[in-house]
C-alpha cells in the first residue's frame, strides 16, 4: 500500500517510466506469491518488479522480510523453470519515492531488453 503512493506520486510528478509497465496494488507487499510471479512471466510478463513497502507498511512489521523471502522463493522457482532469475527483482518504494521508482523501472526495462523476451 504504502509503494504504491509512491508509484502514484511518480505519475502526479509526470515521471516518465516505460509505458509497457503494469501496476498490480497490493495490500502488501508480502502478499505477493511466487507462484504469480512465474506465472507472469510465462504468460507474457518479460519482467517482475516487486515495490515493497519497507519498515511504512501499515499491516507488518517485518513486511520488507517477509517480502524478501517471497521473493527469493520466486528467484528460486524461476532458476527451476528455466528462467533467468535477472527477470525478477525488488526494491524498498516509500510513499514518496516517485523518482526513485522511476529510476528502477527505466533500469529494470533496459535489462530486460537485453535479456529479450522470455523463452517459453
Amino acid at each position: 500500500m504504502i509503494s504504491y503512493v509512491g508509484i502514484d506520486f511518480a505519475g502526479l510528478q509526470h515521471m516518465h517510466y516505460p509505458a509497457t509497465t503494469s501496476i498490480m496494488r497490493l495490500p502488501c507487499s508480502s502478499m505477493i506469491r511466487p507462484e504469480w510471479i512465474i506465472l507472469a512471466l510465462k504468460n507474457g510478463f518479460d519482467g517482475v518488479f516487486v515495490a515493497a513497502d519497507g519498515t511504512d507498511c501499515p499491516y507488518l512489521r517485518d513486511c520488507t522480510d517477509r517480502t524478501a523471502k517471497r521473493i527469493d522463493d520466486a528467484l528460486k522457482l524461476a532458476e527451476k523453470e528455466g528462467i533467468e532469475p535477472q527477470r525478477i527483482k525488488m526494491a524498498a518504494i516509500c510513499s514518496v519515492c516517485g523518482e526513485p521508482f522511476a529510476n528502477h523501472m527505466h533500469n529494470f526495462y533496459r535489462e530486460l531488453k537485453e535479456l529479450g523476451p522470455v523463452k517459453r
